[in-house]
This record gives structure tokens, sequence and C-alpha cells, in this order.
């Protein structure tokens, strides 16, 4: 939803907004200092999570169990039940299922990773769930006014949201249904929140998604820099894991920054990080936006 001006924003009666960003770049943690009886938080990830993979993430955890003796003759006894308890700021259930491509076999004690079909099943399931809650987002903005009195509506869009959309067409069908219904605000990294977000990430390796197109490429570009033979880009099990998800990370980062960037350019709005770490409530908050809407209106005139 594109303002004429920071003060309609400002007057507006009941506010909508979508945060999109890579993920460590601040969104929950802006979308958590709203006044949580005067907006809905709405998580994407805890969306695909607890309702479009819940059943595909409950699989992979017995799956794992039936291996264990112990656990195996529990289950199949219905002495026992599994639930994941995913929560808006515990997502680990989701990233387990999504897993890392690579060498199957056990690395240093521990499951390695996923056959590229598999990983590619996964994958593809993520992308028509993360389509499908960005499709719920009109229905809660209702539901949250309709049934749960709330008078705004936050919408804490995945990091992974630049990927299933076309950020360059002006008129991809999920991004322009979310203009208008919310403002669009990207949650651009500073330089410094791209080391702290790298270093992380190098630490603790986490699963990611990838546009298949862009993995098959850097595949391939992962095994000539490593000197490995060339073969069949689906047969990974001359990749490890973790090393491949740390070589990655910088190359995923370079590629989503300009379709976060062009979005913004064409359906939203942008601030920096550290603007929205700055914020402490929610006059902070609504400052922002404004200010961001004046500067976009500035830039244009």
């Amino acid at each position: 939803m594109l303002y004429a001006s920071g003060q309609a924003f400002r007057n507006e009666a009941h506010k909508a907004v979508t945060l999109l960003g890579m993920s460590g770049v601040g969104k929950t943690m802006l979308a958590d200092k709203l006044p949580n009886d005067q907006w809905f938080h709405y998580s994407a990830d805890y969306r695909i999570g607890t309702k479009y993979l819940e059943e595909e993430i409950l699989d992979n955890i017995k799956r794992q169990a039936m291996t264990v003796p112990f656990l195996k003759d529990l289950l199949l006894s219905d002495s026992i039940y599994i639930c994941s308890n995913i929560t808006v700021d515990n997502l680990s259930p989701l990233s387990t299922f999504l897993g890392k491509i690579g060498y199957p076999g056990l690395i240093n004690g521990t499951d390695g990773g996923l056959s590229y079909a598999e990983f590619r099943r996964r994958q593809d399931l993520h992308a028509v769930a993360e389509v499908r809650s960005m499709e719920d987002v009109a229905r809660f903005i209702r539901k949250g006014q309709e049934i749960y009195d709330y008078p705004n509506f936050i919408n804490d869009a995945s990091g992974s949201l630049c990927e299933i959309v076309d950020p360059h067409s002006g008129d991809d069908p999920i991004l322009a249904d979310l203009s208008a219904r919310s403002v669009l605000l990207y949650i651009r990294a500073t330089d410094a929140d791209y080391k702290r977000i790298e270093d992380a990430a190098m630490r603790n390796p986490k699963p990611l998604f990838y546009r298949d197109d862009f993995l098959r490429a850097q595949i391939a570009e992962y095994r000539v820099e490593n000197g490995l033979p060339e073969r069949d880009i689906e047969d990974i099990t001359d990749i490890m894991p973790d090393d491949f998800v740390k070589w990655i990370f910088p190359r995923l980062w370079a590629h989503r920054i300009p379709r976060y960037q062009a979005i913004a350019d064409t359906y939203g709005y942008c601030v920096d990080a550290n603007e929205a770490a700055s914020v402490r409530d929610e006059h902070d908050f609504v400052d922002m936006i404004a200010t961001a809407i004046d500067k976009r209106q500035a830039n244009a005139a």
C-alpha cells in the first residue's frame, strides 16, 4: 500500500504492515516491540510450520524416532505420541525438516545431508506453503479486526519471500495483493548487520531455502572452487552439508539483496536495520514508516 504522505499513514485507523528482509535482520524483534493488544502479529514461518507443513514435519520426526528401537516400540503400541512445539520464536522443527543437501552418511557421529531429490521435494513443499501463507494474509487481517478486535496488523514475512515472487515484473500476484492490503517495509541490512548474521551462520550453519536454478548453478561452482571432479549435478555425495551451507551463504545473500530492493522500489518502502533497531515502541514504529513514506515521495518529486 503506497500512501500519499507519511501523515496519511499516521491517520490510518487500521494500519497493516508487512515486514520484509533477510532472516536475522530484526523483523520479529521489531514486531515484538508493538503492543500485543493493538497489533495482530502474523508470522509466516509459524503459519507454514503449524498449518501447511505440520504433517510433513511430524512425519520427519517420527521417521527418526522409528530408528531407535526403544521409541519404535512405544510408538507402535501408541504408548507415546509426538508433536512439534513450534512457536514464533522457536522454528527449529521447520528448520530441521528443510534439512541440508549433501553426503547422506554419518558425519562426526551425526546424520548427514539429504539427497538432491529429497532436498528438492522438501524445498518445493516449503515454497508452496510460503505462497499459501501469504495468500492467508488478507483473511487474517479480517480475522484480526472482526473476531479479535485488533485495530492493526503486522505480517512478519519469511526471509525467503523474495525467492517465491518475481520482484522485477511489476505485477507479481503475491506482491500485488500484499501491497494492496499492507505497507511493504523492507528492512535493509547494513554491512555490520551482514557481518553479524554471517558470523552466526558460520558458527551454526542452518538449513536454507534455495531456488532450484540458483542451487544448481552454485553446486557446479562449489565443485570447481573446491577442486572436486565434475559429476552429475544431482549426485551430491561429494558435498559436506555444513561446509556447503557456509560456502553458499554469502552468495545467497548477494542473490537476495537486489531482489528485496526491487520489491521495495516497486511496491513499498525501505529502512536500514539500524533504524529499525532503534525503534522503542509503537510511536517510533509509526514515525519510522511515515518518514520512509515521505522520503520516497520526496525522491519521486
